[in-house]
């Protein structure tokens, strides 16, 4: 022997020897065999590798000599193998739960065909025709069990599955994979045609009231034993494994409760029986206690119970407290939000309601605020907010929702979130751990905030000064001074902060901290007598940066000389428009007017700056509240809005947005023949918006008009594509306004796109946005690279071409119309035509989806939900054909056909096409009610005929047969048939893709 040999042979004596594996055969071999491996600690192969060795062999098909396949024999050792497979199954006594985890459906499902053979009952029979109570007592449980499987497997079958990543691909094994996906769906096809008789078997055996035996290793020994009895009747039926009648109820109601509730998506009052078996197994569960030889899911048990008390309460429970799923339930479904707070408020202080339960309440309410209900983004928030709190107290970090909401924080989002924190932690009682977190959370929201109202109403928050401690408020505050160097705390807590005595540097503090939050212009003033009583070396206008006056007076202002009127002037004037910014217009308005009797005294300039503020301050409370309504303004108002325009007072500086809002406010309330006729020239020069919303005016007079009458609109097109253009030249006066370039054809250039939209925004009128939204389509339209054209109303009205294409930004164009299709949907989400422009905007970028969603919502709003038939100019043909592209784009073939039938001529083509296609993602044979072309179902026939569909083609047989088809019946009859299949198609339609 050679060294190397050598050495190989000491290195393989020296491994640790492993047992080998012990072969299938080994066991037929030998009889005492199975029970000695079954008794080991961890016997390799494991048990339920040997049932699939075992019927796996069993199952082998033979090739005889002519090369053949033949069906297995039924031979001895095949006998033996299927007996060790179950005995092997009743080791591990017959526990569903381990079975389904460890073995193939295929695999189980023969593994209890053989149960059924073995414990005698007649291959064929249904078991829903058998009386359970006559039959031997292991027979029937063999029939339970099968059935019990066969509901448990529909219910497993409808949960959705990971998908198991694939190893590299090989031929053999991918063969094997694909055969047994196939096997596995054919015996999940018959398990639910026969559903329900599987039901009504388990319902019956709940009336047994004997107990039952399932087979042991020793029984199957006596039924091996005995080949002769046939009837069952032998020892082998009342020696075995003993289930009583309340373990076998127990079992057989949580089965039978999983498949209602499975079923109840389709029929809601199953939801009713479902909760009878889940509660009834509940019962018996704490009767039976420990002694279940077959364990039940406590966990999900208790979610199915608390599920179907949501679902479907039953009248006991009237009288006892609801849960607070249910109640949350309710809420949601009945849209009453304020409660849905409420129990998530109470819910803060013993959570009871697990994370992901609220984040999928949070979440659904988001998808409700995103279709359009601005009324509940509030309550996202606060919903959001009680979750936020909830997870620092269970020291969870806070999600990023909380802090996109958080974004823009007001005084009431502060109010709300302090009334959380306050009723989210009991301060006497709580651990320390939780009023660190608590504590935490404040100085972090603290840190995170810049308006410093916001900031001391946390900081002065009982709440705040309970869980912080003198030094460490007294650290934020230092922490906050760094930040920003006007930034001072001091106020009556500044004493407890710093342990010095008041002095006059610490009352001038206090002051000012009280002026920054006074609204009261009384109050204001008397705070700044005492301030410039202690000083005079100070401008207290410059006390907080968040007060800000428009350039363009803060000139005017700043040239006061006096230094206390200067002061008062700026800061009622930066409070005001604070006020207006946050739609606080009742402190707006008092700011104003003391601002206004003050500035009368000595300056007619501010004194017109003040008329004009007020005036967009009333344009702004008249918009933000009758205007809503519908409620047109008070003709004072509208003669103010008609003055301010045409004012020709010299030298007083002008906010460009009062103009803006004037000339809105006139268009939204169709004022056209003031804009069109009676705006002064100059004006219109001048003013860049007034000169839009002239145009605009003109155009939608002149709408209904002959052609020759087009001229405005021709004027506003060219405004617009120069707006539009990449060469665009503006030119900005020393007041901020944009004018237009002089020596330049007046429609040029007359202000930015971004104004543009700005501006758009703030019309309401339906035929003024019309009249925008089909300029912009236009424009969208005519350039060159355009495959899809969008359709809009009076598209007509505008030029066909450009001179210079080029210079238009066509990005800039597309990005503006879809800004204001989505602006104008949320004035009026029921116009049709915009509904129109959306879907065949979604067409035009690929969106098919979207496209179809919205081309479904305009037919939907202009016939009730299609209880009306769609007019003909919504659904034209161009409409039609760009539904049939989306559903053929999407594999949705068997819509193209039934869509094609929409056209004023059937596309035949089009839809025998379709027809052709086998991978269709839609319901397929479910839709063949939905057509009534007799020349699309005869060719349906023919198609599922030549493919051997037997099924398929008698849905088309059935449905080619229906009377209203019939070719000899009247026009009218025919005609309403086809009206009632595409009713309910564009209906199927909507809930698909709604």
């Amino acid at each position: 022997m050679s060294v190397e040999a050598a050495d190989r042979e000491a290195a393989t004596s020296s491994r640790p020897c492993t047992p080998p594996q012990t072969s299938w055969f080994e066991f037929l071999l030998e009889e005492s065999l199975l029970e000695k491996h079954l008794k080991k600690v961890s016997p390799d192969p494991s048990p339920v590798q040997l049932i699939v060795q075992f019927l796996e062999q069993a199952s082998k098909p033979l090739v005889n000599e002519q090369n053949q396949v033949q069906p297995p024999p039924d031979n001895k050792r095949n006998r033996i193998l299927k007996l060790l497979a179950l005995k092997v199954a009743a080791h591990l006594k017959w526990d569903l739960d381990v079975l389904e985890k460890s073995l193939s459906v295929p695999v189980l499902n023969m593994l209890l065909n053989e149960l059924l053979c073995v414990s005698k009952v007649p291959p064929g029979t249904k078991h829903v025709d058998v009386d359970l109570a006559s039959l031997p007592p292991t027979t029937a449980m063999a029939i339970l069990l099968y059935n019990r499987w066969a509901i448990r497997t529909i219910v497993k079958s409808s949960f959705p599955l990971k998908r198991v990543k694939p190893g590299p691909p090989q031929l053999n094994v991918m063969n094997q994979i694909q055969q047994e996906k196939e096997v596995t769906e054919n015996i999940l096809k018959v398990l639910k045609e026969q559903a329900a008789d599987s039901i009504l078997v388990l319902e019956g055996a709940l009336k047994l009231n004997k107990d039952l035996y399932i087979h042991t290793i020793r029984t199957l020994d006596l039924l091996a034993m005995e080949p002769g009895m046939v009837n069952g009747e032998t020892e082998s039926s009342t020696v075995g494994f003993s289930i009583s009648t309340e373990e076998m109820q127990c079992q057989v109601c949580y089965d039978l409760g999983a498949i209602y509730f499975q079923q109840g998506s389709t029929n809601s009052a199953l939801y009713g029986n479902a909760r009878e078996k889940f509660f009834r197994t509940k019962e018996l569960l704490s009767k039976i206690g420990s002694s279940l030889h077959y364990t039940i899911d406590e966990k999900r048990l208790a979610g199915y119970c608390q599920a179907c008390g949501v679902l479907s309460p039953s009248v006991d429970d009237a009288s006892q407290p609801a849960t607070p799923y249910s109640r949350i339930h309710s809420c949601l479904r009945s849209g009453n939000y304020q409660e849905l707070v409420k129990i998530f408020l109470e819910d803060n202080l013993t959570p009871s309601l697990p994370v992901q339960f609220r984040q999928s309440v949070l979440r659904e309410l988001f998808q409700k605020a995103q279709q359009g209900d601005d009324a509940l983004n509030e309550i996202c928030f606060k919903v959001c907010a009680c979750n936020s709190v909830c997870d620092v107290m269970e020291g969870r970090p806070v999600g990023v929702q909380f802090n996109q909401l958080f974004l823009k924080p007001t005084k009431e989002k502060i109010d709300f979130l302090l009334e959380v924190c306050s009723k989210s932690i009991n301060v006497e009682s709580a651990s320390e751990s939780s009023k660190r977190k608590m504590a935490y959370f404040l100085k972090k929201l603290c840190l995170g905030l810049e308006d410093l109202q916001l900031v001391f109403m946390i900081s002065s928050h009982e709440l705040f000064i309970a869980l912080l401690k003198d030094d460490e408020r007294k650290l934020l505050i230092d922490q906050m001074r760094k930040r920003s160097p006007r930034v001072n705390l001091g106020t009556k807590l500044i004493t407890s902060f710093y342990d010095i005595p008041a002095s006059a540097s610490v009352n001038i503090g206090q002051l000012e901290h009280q002026l920054i939050l006074s609204v009261d212009p009384w109050r204001i003033r008397q705070i700044l007598i005492e301030l410039h009583g202690m000083t005079s070396e100070r401008q207290f206008w410059t006390v907080s940066n968040k007060w800000e006056v428009p350039h363009i007076y803060g000139n005017v202002i700043l040239g006061i000389k006096d230094n206390l009127t200067r002061d008062l002037v700026y800061i009622l004037m930066a409070k005001g428009l604070h006020c207006s910014a946050i739609k606080d217009f009742v402190h707006a308005k008092q700011l104003f007017a003391a601002c206004l009797e003050l500035v009368t005294e000595f300056s007619p300039k501010l004194r017109q700056v003040m008329l004009n503020e007020m005036l967009l301050l009333d344009i702004y409370t008249h918009e933000a509240g009758a205007g809503l309504s519908g409620e047109r303004p008070p003709s004072d108002l509208i003669s103010r809005v008609r003055g301010y325009l045409e004012m020709r007072v010299p030298d007083i500086p002008l906010r460009q947005v009062v103009a803006e809002e004037c000339v809105a406010i006139l268009l939204n309330w169709r004022e056209n023949e003031y804009l069109t006729m009676q705006v002064p020239l100059p004006l219109v020069q001048n003013n860049p918006y007034v000169k839009l919303g002239q145009l605009l005016a003109a155009t939608c007079k002149d709408l209904p008009g002959p052609k020759e009458s087009r001229r405005a609109a021709k004027d506003l097109w060219e405004v617009v594509v120069q707006i539009c253009s990449v060469s665009s030249q503006h030119k900005r006066g020393n007041d901020g306004r944009v004018s237009l370039i002089k020596q330049r054809e007046s429609t040029l250039g007359i202000m930015y796109r971004s104004e543009l939209l700005s501006f758009i925004k703030k019309l309401r009128e339906p035929l003024v946005l019309t009249t925008i939204l089909s300029l912009f389509v236009k424009l969208n339209n005519v350039r060159e690279d355009i495959v899809n054209d969008i359709t809009a109303e009076h598209i007509s009205i505008w030029p066909s071409s450009i001179p210079n294409l080029q210079s238009v930004d066509f990005e800039a164009v597309a990005v503006t119309l879809k800004e204001l299709v989505s602006y104008a949907l949320t004035i009026n989400s029921n116009n049709h035509f915009w509904l129109i422009i959306q879907a065949d905007i979604y067409f035009a970028t690929n969106q098919y989806s979207a496209a179809l969603h919205y081309y479904l919502q305009a037919g939907a709003v202009c016939s009730d939900f299609f209880t009306k038939m769609v007019p003909p100019d919504v659904y034209t043909d161009q409409v039609i054909k760009r539904m049939i592209k989306c559903c053929s784009l999407l594999n949705c073939h068997t819509q193209v056909a039934i869509l094609c039938q929409f056209l004023r001529e059937v596309d035949y083509k089009t839809a025998f096409k379709a027809l052709q296609e086998q991978n269709s993602h839609d319901a397929m044979d479910s839709y063949y009610d939905y057509i009534w072309d007799i020349t699309i179902l005869e060719y349906l026939t023919y198609l599922h005929h030549k493919r051997g569909e037997t099924d398929k083609r008698q849905i088309a047989i059935k449905a080619v047969g229906q009377t209203e088809l019939n070719a000899s019946n009247p026009e009218e009859v025919l005609q309403l048939a086809a009206q009632r299949r595409k009713k309910k198609f564009l209906q199927t339609m909507a809930q698909l893709y709604f």
